[in-house]
């Protein structure tokens, strides 16, 4: 393994100064140590809880990317935000200055289970449970890499430091940059782990595309038969519990690259949202957060050490990291083959899209720019009709580049290997959010396994009137009419005007792309009135 000098003269080439250093230590001593310091406690289930302070969830406003010659595919704006070097300058040098004497633990892995893409990174903390996310998420090396280990990313966490919007220039007391020609991530202010793994990603979604690979915001699962199935899909969408299929193989819940060669996994293990979490619903899951699990803002009963899974009194972000070891059967290679089914996942609170349809590819690459789930009425004050919802890739906060540089290779992609690509709507059927009522699970994972089995090759499918997309007019042990929404609604007039009205919602936003992307493209999204 690299020795403790070559360690801190790669740390000191950067400006990190520390009294004592902690690398690659097992998760059994982060969590002995992470108890000692009085950093979280054990729950019952033997996973090790901590708090993350005021800040319970990402601060994507205080999310910026450095300006500089590594920058220049960057599409600013929006999630994008620039950040002068010398502001980010300035803000390291006093990280550097807290870091200075103290004692530090560095995890050093990767990112990319494939060895031809992976990315060397380095996580710095100053808290031992910052280290055990860090060796629960992400991939580790093995004791000869280490010998030679140069880090591509280092991630520098100081979240203790707060800063001064005056004086430091900050939007905010957080601060989280990325500097691409200095392979930098810094954070500052927030204690949020989620920062971590999210400032990888984006990093990979920047430097990716231009070794051929397309980065995802996805799960994906895999099948006896070795079929690949991928799952896209916003908050709420059923992607976790949809992707967590006991018939099938974990790949990994929620970030890959999908090279020429198959589809890999960029992490090695899970970070799941666990708010009503039981083990009835996802057992997967469930039993996967024990002894060397993170457990982030969760409320524990002081004497029983039980983790009361329903109480979001804390926050509705309630967070847990496991290895994927932790999961039964799932791959720990992080390697699989070419997909044979894409599926993007929308909760159409409107009730209007089918079930389940197929895309073409050209309208494959619209629906993945549109990123497409919907809002139910009532969830914020004065709302009282479904809220669209776009998220371009399934992913926009983490997209560096402009989002038609991914939607181009997933069409590409998509055309070039037996791939099929599926809309499938886990959200309302016979009317909106309020009228109708939601899809239910169990017919959703019938339509899902008919498109993987392969049993709707051979079944003729018909054109949506409003949608344009492709819908199956027969599923085994799916009634005919559920396929067709329009037929579920008591008052076809109003399902009509429903229609129109997401179908114009979808025009509107897919405006930013339409001079980006081939005409096919353009043309392949909802019928709108004119």
């Amino acid at each position: 393994m690299q020795s403790d000098c070559q360690l801190r003269a790669q740390l000191e080439a950067i400006g990190v100064s520390a009294r004592e250093l902690h690398r690659n230590l097992p998760a059994a001593e982060l969590v002995a140590r992470a108890l000692a310091r009085h950093e979280g406690m054990l729950a019952a289930n033997g996973a090790l809880v901590v708090s993350t302070g005021a800040r319970t969830g990402r601060s994507p406003e205080d999310r910026f990317i450095v300006e500089g010659p590594a920058a220049v595919n960057i599409e600013w704006g929006g999630a994008n935000r620039p950040c002068s070097a010398e502001t980010f300058d300035r803000l390291l040098r006093k990280a550097l200055l807290h870091l200075r004497g103290r004692e530090l633990y560095v995890f050093d892995g990767f990112a990319g289970a494939d060895a031809a893409y992976r990315l060397p990174i380095r996580v710095l903390a100053l808290t031992a449970w910052h280290s055990l996310f860090a060796d629960t998420l992400f991939r580790h090396a093995h004791p000869v890499e280490l010998d030679e280990f140069v880090p591509g990313f280092t991630v520098i966490n100081c979240g203790g430091v707060r800063l001064d919007p005056v004086n430091d220039g900050t939007r905010s007391e957080v601060f989280v940059g990325i500097d691409f020609d200095r392979r930098i991530v810094l954070i500052l202010g927030t204690n949020y782990a989620g920062e971590v793994k999210k400032a990888v990603f984006t990093a990979l979604n920047e430097l990716l595309p231009g070794q051929g690979v397309l980065p995802m915001h996805c799960a994906a699962n895999v099948g006896e038969r070795g079929d690949v199935a991928l799952f896209f899909g916003l908050s709420g969408t059923g992607k976790t519990t949809l992707s967590a299929d006991p018939s099938r193989r974990l790949l990994g819940d929620d970030e890959h690259g999908w090279s020429p060669h198959g589809v890999f996994n960029f992490e090695g293990g899970c970070y799941a949202k666990v708010i009503r979490l039981s083990a009835e619903a996802e057992p997967q899951i469930f039993q996967a957060i024990r002894f060397g699990s993170v457990l982030e803002n969760a409320v524990v009963d002081p004497f029983t050490r039980r983790v009361e899974w329903d109480d979001d009194s804390v926050t509705e972000n309630t967070r847990a990291s496991y290895p994927l070891e932790h999961i039964p059967g799932a791959i720990l290679s992080g390697m699989a083959g070419t997909p044979r089914n894409v599926f993007f996942l929308a909760c159409d609170s409107y009730g209007v899209l089918p079930p389940l349809a197929r895309l073409t590819p050209e309208m494959a690459a619209y629906h993945f720019l549109s990123g497409f789930t919907a809002k139910v009425a009532g969830t914020e004050l004065g709302v009282t009709d479904p809220t669209p919802t776009f998220s371009a890739c399934f992913g926009a906060p983490f997209m560096p580049r402009r989002a038609t540089v991914y939607a181009s290779m997933l069409e590409e992609r998509l055309k070039q290997n037996t791939t099929t690509c599926w809309l499938v709507n886990t959200g309302w059927t016979g009317g909106p959010y309020g009228v109708g009522h939601r899809m239910p699970i169990e017919v959703s994972r019938r339509l899902l396994l008919a498109a993987i089995e392969g049993s709707l090759d051979d079944v003729a499918f018909v054109a949506d009137p409003v949608f344009g997309v492709e819908v199956p007019v027969s599923v085994d042990g799916v009634s005919p009419e559920l396929l067709q929404p329009r037929t579920t609604w008591a008052d076809p007039a109003a399902y009509d005007a429903q229609a129109a009205k997401l179908a114009a919602a979808f025009a509107e936003n897919f405006a930013r792309y339409a001079d980006h992307v081939a005409p096919e493209v353009a043309a392949a999204g909802p019928r709108v009135a004119r």
